[in-house]
């Protein structure tokens, strides 16, 4: 994987600084206008910002490697692309990368973005099919394009062009979810129950979840959207993150979720911090989620307070009556992962208990995620 040459991180960490402030005033005043934004906050000194990367629950072995590599010197967007390529190398995670889960056509279908915090530059693929770790395409696009989203055959494309290995990602455990998830479709087609697999038969209990609909409980499997999330700060207070996955199981082919979008599944300003998203994509997609905890954290929130205000401001938009329980509370989840430039970090998710996952000087550990509704005791 090529690197940014040092004279770009250089000028982009060095720039900022020496840019000029620019004065208030009102147009056609000679005064300045009442400024309302917070007061300026204390941060560490240059170089002594703490090294820490925050992930979901499935990052644990990525926050540890992003540590390591950014106590290296390795800039941080770096560090997480290589943190995350664990996760997405993983035939175990069906979530992510080699092993994923398919589209409804059986064809696994990967989205991924990065985004530089210094430079305030984003790479991403979507629909990206057959290249294992769509992280490292992302990141090629943000370096040697003009680009920041490239989709479907024009992204393989690049991909190959770039030199990534073309491979089948759909592996015997993925196939046989699949195969299963599409032989229960219907009672109305020529596709028999399949065989009992105790493992598939795992996997669909571990996705089913209560819900009271018409004041009964309902038991419904809810489709898996998985993804990875990471974020890291190294010693200079530089914020960098990446989202990966191959999407809401069983999708219709073509569909790209929150992940690859600036905004919705990542952002990052480097004067306030982070936020990544796994969790339905669709109701991310129509909040921006990621980009509005940023500015939450900029007008002076917590991270924590920034990612409950995020997960109501999603609950009061959830319209349809199918996405919402008697209570009027969304029956999907949404997680995000917030950090911000003073060191501080949390996971909020709509429905709990959950973690998420921190590397730090403490170690490489899950923490327990803030939340806004509570699942139903007798839940995972």
């Amino acid at each position: 994987m090529s690197h940014f040459p040092r004279r770009t991180f250089l000028a982009a960490s060095g720039g900022l600084a020496a840019l000029p402030l620019l004065a208030d005033h009102a147009p056609g005043s000679d005064g300045p206008v009442a400024d309302d934004r917070p007061a300026p906050r204390a941060l560490p000194p240059e170089g002594r910002f703490p090294i820490k990367a925050v992930s979901s629950a499935n990052g644990m072995a990525a926050t540890k490697r992003a540590v390591e590599l950014m106590r290296k010197g390795v800039d941080p967007l770096q560090a997480v692309v290589q943190g995350v390529a664990i996760v997405e190398a993983d035939p175990d995670d069906t979530s992510v990368g080699y092993g994923g889960l398919p589209n409804e056509l059986g064809i696994v279908e990967l989205d991924a973005a990065v985004m530089h915090g210094p430079l305030h530059r984003a790479g991403a693929v979507g629909a990206l099919r057959g290249i294992r770790h769509p992280a490292q395409v992302a990141l090629r696009v943000l370096q040697t394009t003009d680009h920041v989203l490239l989709v479907g055959e024009g992204a393989r494309q690049f991909a190959r062009v770039q030199g990534f290995k073309e491979e089948n990602l759909l592996t015997e455990k993925a196939r046989k979810i699949w195969l299963h998830w599409k032989q229960n479709l219907s009672d109305q087609d020529d596709w028999l129950a399949p065989p009992a697999d105790a493992e598939v038969g795992r996997f669909f209990q571990q996705h089913t979840r209560s819900f009271q609909v018409a004041g009964r409980t309902v038991r419904k499997f809810v489709r898996p959207t998985g993804t990875i999330h990471c974020s890291g700060m190294n010693a200079q207070g530089d914020i960098c993150c990446t989202t990966t996955t191959s999407g809401l199981a069983f999708k219709i082919p073509g569909r790209v979720g929150d992940s690859p979008i600036i905004g919705a599944g990542l952002y990052v300003d480097n004067e306030v911090g982070s936020c990544g998203s796994t969790g339905r994509g669709e109701a991310n997609l129509q909040n921006l989620a990621s980009f509005l905890a940023v500015e939450l954290m900029r007008g002076g929130m917590t991270p924590k307070d920034a990612g409950i205000a995020t997960c109501r401001r999603i609950a009061q938009h959830t319209k349809r009556k199918d996405l919402l329980d008697d209570q009027g509370r969304p029956i999907f989840d949404l997680k995000f992962y917030l950090l911000d430039k003073q060191g501080r970090h949390a996971g909020v998710s709509l429905w709990g208990p959950a973690k998420f996952a921190v590397s730090d000087e403490r170690g490489t550990r899950l923490e327990e995620c803030e939340f806004l509704y509570e699942r139903m005791k007798n839940e995972k």
